[in-house]
């Protein structure tokens, strides 16, 4: 069952980089980017199904901090930085402070802690270095659990819908219990027909060692499923789902993802998007149907389709050099959207070369001409462009560059191409080392 997890979104998150994860999740979800939510928002979106957390509020400030923990009127609270990522509680803030979750014991810290979280940047294993604002902080009770235990429901391609995973080892990383003791993960497929049963239910508290609470859990499970259903969610996993030493069953960490194609109907939710969390050029991307995720690199990559993206990034590699980001303007581009394209690319300081890939079979190879021609006068682009096009309307796109007298360089074979793009990078990283502009001339033989 490793090989399931392998595949779950929930495990991509966290195994893979930050680069991997989004972009496995572009390759296989087309250029949809599934929304998810602060913790506060599932803690909400729980207690209306029915699901008990812990007693909450929401902070923007010390102060507001200090008023929650008044009001919560107790010793035990824990603060939580409202970051989308994993790995907040052995995280690190740009300021110095140690942990996006922290426990503190009376409304005087809850203010002090908080006024070092909030409008501070969070760095953990998921952020990268830049790590990500915290806007906001959850002040909740902290409880005392007697056990835990792992619940998810998720869309899941190997059952051809959706699946309850579950186990009693929860309040650690799932993918470490997946690799260490597999057997520990329980998997009940659900008919989307039919939905969960409480027999089926039943059945899952039973595998986690919950016989003595079936029904509470039973309940819970099918709780579960219905705000599953009724929010058009890929995921709600609770981890952990923890017996608390005095008051029963409560959810203490949630992570919610919900289907973009069902914005239409959840525009309540959707409207919960906290646009803050994510890259702005990606935000902008999406604008015009662009599939983009930035990454540390020095080489821009502007292809079409996600697998040729995904080797075009390899070849780069190979050469010594490292992508910027990386870019699949789809089949069906236009040439506005090609300038758009290169308009977020170049946003990227870091970014010394770009490098075109485009095979064309929908896209046609002249569209893409007219996009980049456009994108150099407009933007009066220094950066060098290695292009290598291939397809439909090559030829038209060859003679497009080669009037346009711009400092495109185009190639027909994609080693050289990549090969090329390194070593112009290198040197226009040492030329702004120093200050100077490199003139890059178009040889004869590359036209």
């Amino acid at each position: 069952m490793v090989s399931l997890l392998s595949r779950s979104t929930f495990l991509a998150e966290v195994l893979m980089p930050r680069a991997g994860q989004k972009i496995l999740a572009l390759t296989s979800a087309g250029q949809k980017r599934h929304l998810n939510v602060q913790e506060h928002v599932s803690y909400t979106l729980l207690n209306e199904a029915g699901i008990p957390t812990p007693k909450f509020g929401v902070a923007k400030s010390g102060q507001q901090a200090e008023a929650i923990a008044k009001d919560l009127n107790t010793k035990n609270l824990v603060l939580k930085a409202q970051v989308l990522a994993g790995g907040r509680g052995k995280g690190h803030f740009k300021n110095g402070l140690k942990g996006g979750v922290r426990i503190v014991e009376n409304p005087a810290e809850a203010k002090k802690i908080a006024e070092k979280m909030v409008n501070q940047l969070l760095v953990t294993k998921q952020t990268g270095a830049g790590g990500r604002i915290c806007n906001s902080v959850m002040v909740a009770e902290r409880k005392f659990p007697r056990r835990e235990f792992y619940f998810a429901v998720m869309m899941e391609r190997a059952f051809n819908g959706p699946v309850i995973i579950a186990s009693s080892q929860g309040g650690v990383n799932i993918e470490d219990v997946a690799a260490e003791n597999p057997d520990a993960i329980i998997y009940e497929p659900i008919n989307i027909k039919e939905g969960l049963t409480p027999e089926v239910a039943c059945r899952v508290a039973s595998k986690v060692g919950l016989d003595e609470h079936a029904d509470e859990i039973t309940k819970m499970l099918m709780n579960m499923y219905d705000l599953f259903v009724k929010k058009d969610a890929l995921l709600i996993e609770i981890n952990p789902y923890a017996e608390d030493a005095i008051e029963g069953f409560f959810a203490l960490d949630a992570k919610f993802r919900f289907d973009d194609n069902a914005e239409f109907r959840q525009k309540e939710l959707f409207a919960l998007r906290d646009w803050t969390q994510e890259d702005p050029k990606e935000v902008e991307a999406s604008k015009y149907d662009l599939n983009y995720i930035a990454l540390d690199g020095t080489i821009g990559c502007l292809v079409n389709g996600a697998g040729l993206a995904m080797a075009t990034m390899d070849i780069i590699k190979l050469h010594g050099g490292d992508p910027a980001n990386f870019l699949d303007v789809g089949g069906g581009a236009t040439a506005q959207a090609v300038k758009e394209a290169f308009k977020i690319i170049t946003s990227d300081s870091k970014v010394h070369a770009i490098l075109v890939n485009i095979f064309g079979g929908i896209m046609r190879c002249d569209v893409i001409a007219e996009g980049i021609i456009a994108a150099a006068k407009e933007l009066d682009m220094k950066t060098p462009i290695v292009v290598r096009l291939q397809g439909t309307n090559v030829n038209e796109a060859r003679e497009l560059i080669k009037k346009s007298g711009l400092r495109i360089l185009p190639r027909n074979d994609l080693d050289e191409a990549a090969n090329m793009a390194v070593h112009l990078a290198k040197i226009v990283h040492l030329a702004r080392q120093v200050k100077m502009d490199v003139n890059f001339e178009i040889p004869e033989y590359a036209m």
